[in-house]
């Protein structure tokens, strides 16, 4: 996986560096998109592509394997390192126990790849760390039920036997039960801590249980040792190294530049970015606030195209959760300065769905911000007039108030850019829920625009590795990689060798493993601060120079919605094309059957995003044999 990882590194370099012709991509997504037709659609598993349930097999088809194999040696070897004389269907049910932690052990091997951010073997298969979060939730699954019944098998073998104080043990020169047990049971508080209703009802509380994943991982290494401990070592490597990465990255304050609240509670927040950062649309951004908490990362939906807007970056969200409500109120307040820290922005695994003859965007509340970043990506391809297909695009979004329109004021970004609307095929199709008529009061319709003040440490985002990030991060995993085994062979040669002589039963268990997850740490350490440092000293004169301009990008005034109120005239003609273009339903939701039935073409792009069942529902519609034409994909995640 480490070697994947660096050719993967390499590629995604080289890919960057070289656009593909349309016809290749083209044709490409074409063949992609039959691997990405919603397959299955079932309630605990969400949207299931056929790329998935591919994946899903083969992680299956292995662990099955794995303990196929112990099992058939636990049945022809039973007393095979049994120390005890036992009956065999006892020594048989120890080694069937003893086999279940092996092959936990194999999906541990895995556990870490779907949530490392800045990883290259994502990409490699047209993931993103988002959309990746299934395979997390999949695998963690599949390692509670086999190290469960792991533990178990050896409680119910122990108290058979009379050895239960054997949970007590913590063996020089093996495996230690007590650091086992330590580690079982911080995984099994992360574990009841992490089903969706507890996800979506007390986030806090699944989110900071989830940092006892340090803790489980320790004691799972201390417990498993050495040589099972190289199984799973890519996957902590590449995780750890990634994790120190954006723990670099988020040490600093970035700058808030302006925040705009919008009369539906929607809030925008815009940063200033260094111009060396480029970013694809969908992108993600995590957000931190020290002043509501230290610790919490959220991620949101970056709104902003690079392309239109080199020097900022923005993000859109509505409060709802006790998170984004606080921070409406620091920015309804009369402060001057909020400290705000990121890490990202992350791209998608693929952005091909431009290449489609139309696109159908359908969206729920404030799933509608992925589809703002695309909208504006089609505008500037159509104003840069650089050829090739535009694909039309219909926007269907659901709102429950009418005052949760003026999230469509957010299709243009606030610059001095020109943006011509008449060179696209852009339809916007509305639906008001909750309400039946337009509301007849006009108060409350001004947009509200916060600016906010800077100081000396406040910076631009910067991409933690540079522009070139892709290729610096192949070179910082073989560096660690390669100082790791210096380090390692070093004190094997000279420390270790010399008291234990290869015999595995004189060294210290547990001070040998602890060995290696030193020297992980020492190689990741040294060669990241390194790379972060030398990448920070040759940006720090181009963004000072940019600082100094930032004034240029911040609004002088707060305008009116152009889609609530309805008092503001239409003086900008961007935003005329976009209000005749955008019809209003009110009383109802949109008939999906009868909107994607009606969509003529052989290539049309469907993409979800919003809450869970209409992300279900418009794949049923586009799983049907009859949809051939419709190519769907979701790009709103639940945690």
């Amino acid at each position: 996986m480490m070697l994947i990882s660096v050719l993967g590194c390499i590629y995604l370099h080289i890919k960057s560096k070289k656009e593909l012709p349309s016809e290749t991509s083209s044709a490409s997504q074409k063949h992609m998109g039959y691997l990405r037709r919603p397959l299955l659609v079932l309630g605990p598993l969400g949207v299931v592509t056929t790329m998935e349930l591919i994946f899903a097999i083969m992680g299956i088809a292995l662990v099955c394997w794995q303990f196929g194999n112990y099992f058939y040696v636990s049945v022809k070897h039973p007393y095979m390192g049994s120390m005890r004389k036992d009956s065999v269907w006892l020594v048989r049910f120890r080694s069937v126990s003893l086999r279940l932690g092996y092959a936990s052990n194999v999906a541990w091997a895995f556990v870490f790849f779907p949530v490392t951010r800045f990883s290259s073997i994502l990409p490699l298969v047209g993931l993103t760390y988002e959309s990746s979060i299934k395979y997390h939730i999949w695998i963690g699954q599949v390692v509670m039920i086999l190290s469960a019944l792991h533990t178990v098998g050896f409680f119910v073998y122990w108290l058979i036997t009379n050895q239960l104080i054997l949970l007590l043990e913590w063996s020089p020169t093996w495996v230690s039960n007590v650091a086992g047990e330590i580690s079982w049971v911080f995984l099994f508080a992360m574990w009841v801590t992490s089903f969706a209703y507890t996800r979506r009802k007390t986030f806090e509380l699944f989110f900071y249980t989830h940092q006892l994943y340090a803790l489980a991982t320790f004691f799972y290494v201390v417990h498993i040792g050495v040589s099972w401990t190289c199984q799973i070592l890519p996957g902590i490597f590449l995780f750890t190294l990634d994790r120190y990465l954006r723990f670099l990255q988020s040490r600093s304050n970035t700058r808030l530049i302006y925040a705009r609240l919008l009369p539906g509670g929607t809030v925008e927040m815009t940063f200033q970015k260094s111009r060396g950062v480029h970013y694809d649309i969908t992108s993600s951004l995590f957000v931190n606030v020290p002043k509501i908490s230290k610790l919490q990362w959220h991620p949101f939906t970056v709104i902003s195209n690079d392309n239109l807007e080199p020097d900022t970056l923005s993000i859109a969200f509505t409060w709802e959760g006790s998170w984004t409500t606080k921070i409406h109120k620091e920015l309804s307040s009369s402060i001057d300065r909020l400290q705000v820290s990121v890490e990202g922005p992350y791209g998608p695994g693929s952005t091909s769905f431009l290449e489609h003859e139309s696109l159908v965007l359908i969206s729920g509340g404030s799933g509608i911000t992925p589809f703002i970043s695309i909208i504006r990506e089609i505008i500037h391809r159509s104003n840069a007039h650089k050829g090739g297909q535009i694909p039309r695009v219909q926007l269907i979004c659901a709102f429950k108030h009418a005052s949760d329109l003026t999230m469509l004021d957010l299709l243009l970004p606030v610059n001095n850019t020109p943006n011509d609307l008449s060179n696209i095929q852009l339809d916007i199709q509305a639906y008001v829920t909750r309400e039946n008529q337009p509301p007849t009061d006009d108060s409350q319709k001004l947009i509200q625009t916060k600016c906010f003040k800077s100081i000396p440490q406040d910076k631009p985002i910067t991409q933690v590795l540079g522009p070139n990030g892709w290729l610096y991060l192949g070179f910082i995993i073989t560096s660690s990689f390669i100082l790791f085994f210096i380090l390692l062979a070093l004190v094997t040669q000279y420390h270790i060798y010399p008291i234990d002589h290869n015999t595995n039963e004189t060294y210290n268990f547990t001070v040998w493993v602890l060995w290696d997850m030193f020297f992980m740490c020492v190689s990741i350490i040294a060669v990241c601060s390194i790379a972060f440092l030398w990448h920070k000293s040759k940006i720090a004169a181009e963004d000072q120079k940019q600082i100094q301009n930032v004034e240029m990008l911040t609004p002088t005034s707060s305008p009116g919605s152009w889609f609530h109120g309805g008092g503001t005239e239409l003086e900008s003609v961007p935003y005329q094309s976009l209000v005749q273009a955008t019809q209003v339903h009110y009383g109802g939701r949109p008939n999906f059957q009868k909107i994607l039935g009606g969509c003529k073409g052989s290539d049309v792009g469907v993409l979800a995003s919003g809450p869970r069942g209409l992300r279900q529902n418009v794949a049923r519609i586009c799983s049907c044999v009859g949809a051939t034409n419709l190519h769907f994909e979701y790009l709103s995640y639940s945690w």
